[in-house]
């Protein structure tokens, strides 16, 4: 979906502030190992017309009782929780993915304010932000300017939401619901220019630059860095620099481990129409770091042969697992013994990827009490096939006779992560069936391998949707096997589509659903009659909204 600007987030409906946190104060955070640009100045306080601002603050302050009804509600749940009972699942909103420019600033600010203010009416509990690699540490290698972040944590602070903070290594652009580009750091870039095999590469040679090659991982091909350690040092600059809001706003990091930020390949990139849904995508092994891997694995299991390439009978990005000799059912090359040692090296090399990088993520952040998660794909198409080849393509060795989820679940539990999933939000009906498409079971499949490994399970919503149907099947995949929930549930995304009336009131309702949780009966302490009133209240300030709108619009 095509993000317009951000002058029409958050202004279609202004809300009661519940709370009104003030930041603390920051810790200086300077050491000689890291060099953090500040950035220049601080949010321009003077506008060209101040006359219209003040019309447009009287207009905010007159509206602000609009979402009085949602804050109540948002306060009753709080209650609740103070009285010991199970606080249900709490809703973060993603935020557009240019919420903070590459000039380093709030894009919109006001209408971010005034949206900020909507969603803490409504219960939120917080916001999910990406924090950019090729934003933050963009023109020089050591040198970090978290200017942007700074101002935005401080409005998530001051309206009482938390933030979960995505360390983001990849390029934004070519992917599901990309509306912006932030490349790499341009330093990063012209090493990947000067050595096109620091990119992951498929059979033909095509490269894919949205994130380094795992292969690469630990040699120093990054001015004298390896990856990792790029990827340790921004976490630590963060770390330094926001130190004083870890575990109270900053209340998780989501350490991003490939292309989307997801632990996978990028094996069905949309970029120039390369991969088209519900192709089973292709392998990304064929860079001379990746293939010097497979053949030292191939040796050490006594067949040298196999380590030359890799599989070159597996079809293109957009073909069907029956048309390919590897994935197809009767006697493909996925259930051979080349194919289990292929499929285990693919797959396990991604995992050593997310086991080392969350190693230094968990020695950075553990000693505050932010939570670390690692967000994974829900790739459910062909899940009704033996091969689950569009699976097995990402780096997820999961077959019908093949658990690809419980090791990587393991690998989370040894470092206390969360297990953060996508498409909670599908069901099975909804997709192609002629594709086998199987969100549902996929999520079951996830949901008990959480379970096995001792894992929190969260999620999140693959695409867009506002109607009951997809809010109804998040709360009931929310609710997991026995006493268990999901410990958080993020919801794609903020945007203008979110704030029109009906999609308003709806989303305030799923949000209340999410935070009553299995126990919702407890937490429903109205009568009938007092959400009717409710709900009559809301309908009466509906028309006054757009007339706000215009008026954020021209500031």
């Amino acid at each position: 979906m095509a993000l317009r600007s951000m002058n029409q987030i958050g202004t279609l409906f202004p809300a009661a502030k519940c709370n009104d946190h003030s930041l603390r104060a920051k810790v200086p955070a300077s050491t000689a190992a890291v060099r953090t640009v500040r950035a220049v100045g601080i949010l321009r306080s003077r506008v060209q017309n101040r006359e219209r601002e003040e019309v447009v603050i009287s207009s905010f302050d007159r509206f602000r009782r609009s979402l009085a009804v949602s804050c109540r509600a948002s306060m009753a749940a709080e209650e609740a929780e103070k009285g010991g009972e199970r606080r249900g699942v709490a809703v973060f909103v993603m935020m557009p993915l240019d919420c903070v420019t590459m000039e380093n600033k709030v894009k919109k600010r006001k209408a971010m304010e005034v949206s900020f203010q909507a969603m803490k009416g409504a219960g939120v509990e917080g916001v999910m932000v990406d924090v950019w690699w090729g934003l933050v540490e963009k023109e020089r290698p050591g040198e970090y300017n978290f200017g942007g972040y700074e101002e935005f944590f401080a409005m998530a602070a001051k309206y009482g939401l938390k933030v979960q903070a995505v360390m983001s290594f990849h390029q934004c652009g070519g992917n599901v619901g990309d509306s912006c580009t932030i490349p790499l750091p341009r330093w990063v870039v012209e090493e990947m220019e000067k050595d096109p095999e620091l990119a992951y590469t498929d059979q033909w040679g095509r490269r894919n630059f949205e994130y380094l090659s795992l292969g690469c991982d630990d040699l120093p091909v990054l001015k004298g860095r390896t990856p990792v350690q790029c990827y340790a040092d921004f976490m630590r600059a963060f770390k330094q620099n926001f130190n004083h809001l870890l575990g109270n706003t900053i209340v998780e990091i989501q350490v991003g481990m490939g292309p989307a930020g997801e632990l996978r390949y990028p094996s069905y990139p949309e970029q120039n129409g390369t991969w088209r849904f519900p192709g089973i995508g292709a392998f990304q092994c064929f860079d001379e770091y990746m293939l010097s891997s497979l053949n030292a694995a191939a040796n050490a299991a006594g067949k040298p042969e196999w380590g030359s390439t890799g599989p070159t009978d597996a079809g293109h990005y957009n073909n069907w697992p029956e048309d390919t000799r590897f994935f197809k059912k009767e006697g493909g090359g996925w259930n051979s013994s080349y194919g289990e040692f292929f499929l285990s090296w693919y797959s396990q090399i991604l995992l050593d990827h997310g086991d080392t990088i969350l190693s230094h993520a968990s020695s950075i952040f553990k000693p505050s009490s932010a939570k670390i998660s690692v967000k994974i794909a829900g790739i459910h198409w062909h899940y009704g096939t033996r091969s689950h080849a569009p699976e097995l393509t990402a780096g997820y060795y999961n077959t019908r006779y093949h658990d690809g989820y419980v090791p990587i679940a393991q690998m989370l539990a040894r470092h206390g992560a969360i297990f953060n999933f996508t498409c909670i939000e599908m069901h099975n009906h909804e997709q192609p069936q002629n594709a086998l498409c199987a969100p549902e079971n996929l999520v079951r499949q996830v949901s008990l391998a959480t379970q096995k490994a001792q894992v929190p399970l969260a999620g999140e919503n693959a695409l867009p949707r506002y109607d009951e149907r997809a809010h109804d099947q998040i709360v009931r995949a929310s609710l997991l096997e026995g006493d268990r929930e999901m410990c958080a549930f993020t919801y794609l995304r903020m945007n203008p589509q979110l704030f029109e009336e009906d999609n308003w009131r709806r989303f305030v309702g799923f949000v209340q659903k999410m935070k009553g949780g299995k126990n919702s009966h407890r937490h429903s302490h109205r009568s009938w009659e007092d959400k009717k009133k409710e709900q009559q209240e809301v309908e009466k300030v509906m028309p006054n909204l757009q007339s706000e709108s215009n008026l954020v619009q021209r500031v």
